[in-house]
């Protein structure tokens, strides 16, 4: 988005700010932890979120019969265990492909990600999570196709245009209650992924399976999210923003596992990324497995309105994981610690890792946490500064921060720990 850091609530530019300036809301400090994604304030909906208002050109396309390519299937959380679901449907079949795949979306900016996001039409149908009907099984093999699959829909009424957005997940274009639907192809599931789902193993198994069989996280996500994994007793939907943490909480700590067993790293590293107004500075320390992320966000931004000052929120864990949820930073913990993780069973090492990740006013909206994921993994495959000594590692790391190191020392669980190496 040409021009985003010269933009400011009293001068936007893009048709985001725009919207959102408009209407001005203030937030307040919960809104911070909240993100949208937990309704902490107990409303209905989050009241920041539905400031945002856009139309497309493409509304034109949507109508009460549609039929198209489906590259995936959402599954709503609200009213949990009867909840929405559904297949989402391109407006653009030549893209179909690229609508629901975010490990493709760097470097696009954020006018590119509504863009393409509003050529999805979510098609929403109520069923119980438990449920093992035709409408579950069929959105099950849409799911565990790895090319979109063609179907036909009839809703009750046109669907309605207008976007929606979350923290964890990526943003969601029109939508539709559905009358019924039915596919109108093959699916094509790998041979592999329908011998591992096949097999009485727990999720976890399953998952880790098909990772190393090369499926990313974002497949394994939607084939969770469709009730296909686990023992068959246990099998149930699950909602989209769950499966997404839930994936790389399965894959992180999968791999953390296999990290322990590998010789320290013997140099301080730094690697650094910046996307979408996201600043990422990671910092490798000789050492077991240790973990930290900082959260800092500058002042005005959407959930920073009523701040004058930045806002460092912190999780962290230590040799042994963590049993709790992450919950001062939610799912993008539990992504940016998969791709430390993937970068070191890469590399065959151990490291403690501690992330510096700063928002900066121009992140405008939520786009979802694969934004955090793929900025790590651009991180760790960028070429890195290495340092012999702590002290110079954090000099570094200093001179590429926005907010003073010292306020990040002051609340690391990781940083603050003096070991004897440090001293010899």
């Amino acid at each position: 988005m040409s021009g985003v850091k010269y933009q400011s609530w009293d001068n936007p530019r893009c048709e985001i700010l725009k919207s959102l300036a408009r209407a001005r809301p203030m937030s307040r400090k919960l809104c911070l932890t909240c993100k949208g994604g937990r309704l902490l304030c107990g409303a209905s909906s989050c009241p920041l979120l539905s400031r945002i208002q856009l139309r497309s050109p493409l509304e034109e396309k949507l109508s009460q019969d549609m039929f198209g390519p489906s590259p995936s299937v959402f599954v709503g959380w609200k009213g949990y265990p009867n909840v929405f679901a559904g297949p989402m449907t391109s407006l653009s079949p030549e893209n179909a492909g690229l609508l629901d795949d975010p490990g493709s979306w760097y470097g696009l900016d954020f006018n590119d990600i509504i863009r393409l996001r509003s050529q999805l039409v979510r098609s929403k149908g109520v069923v119980n999570v438990k449920s093992r009907n035709r409408f579950v099984e069929d959105n099950r093999d849409i799911a565990l196709s790895v090319r979109p699959t063609e179907v036909e829909l009839h809703f009750k009424k046109k669907p309605s245009f207008g976007m929606s957005f979350s923290p964890v997940s990526q943003p969601m274009g029109p939508s539709g209650e559905l009358d019924a639907f039915r596919v109108t192809e093959n699916p094509k599931i790998p041979r592999r992924v329908e011998y591992v789902l096949s097999d009485e193993i727990n999720s976890v198994e399953q998952a880790v399976s098909l990772y190393d069989s090369n499926f990313d996280v974002y497949y394994l996500t939607r084939v969770l999210s469709s009730g296909a994994m686990g023992l068959s007793e246990n099998k149930r939907l699950v909602p989209t923003r769950w499966s997404i943490t839930a994936v790389d909480d399965m894959i992180g700590k999968a791999l953390m596992e296999r990290v322990r067993e590998f010789p320290f790293i013997n140099e301080f590293r730094v690697y650094s990324n910046t996307y979408l107004d996201n600043h990422f500075e990671i910092l490798l320390m000789p050492g077991a497995w240790e973990f930290e992320q900082f959260e800092a966000w500058a002042p005005q931004t959407l959930w920073t309105l009523s701040f004058d000052e930045p806002v460092i929120a912190q999780d962290s864990e230590g040799y042994g994981g963590r049993s709790d949820y992450a919950f001062n930073e939610g799912g993008g913990y539990y992504a940016g610690r998969l791709g430390v993780a993937e970068a070191l069973y890469e590399m065959r090492r151990q490291a403690r890792a501690v992330i510096f990740r700063e928002i900066h006013e121009g992140y405008v909206m939520p786009v979802g946490v694969w934004e955090v994921r793929e900025n790590v993994r651009k991180a760790m495959h960028n070429p890195c500064m290495k340092f012999a000594t702590m002290k110079e590692a954090l000099t570094h790391v200093k001179s590429r921060l926005r907010i003073p190191l010292g306020r990040y020392v002051q609340r690391s669980e990781i940083l603050r720990q003096r070991r004897i190496s440090e001293y010899v």
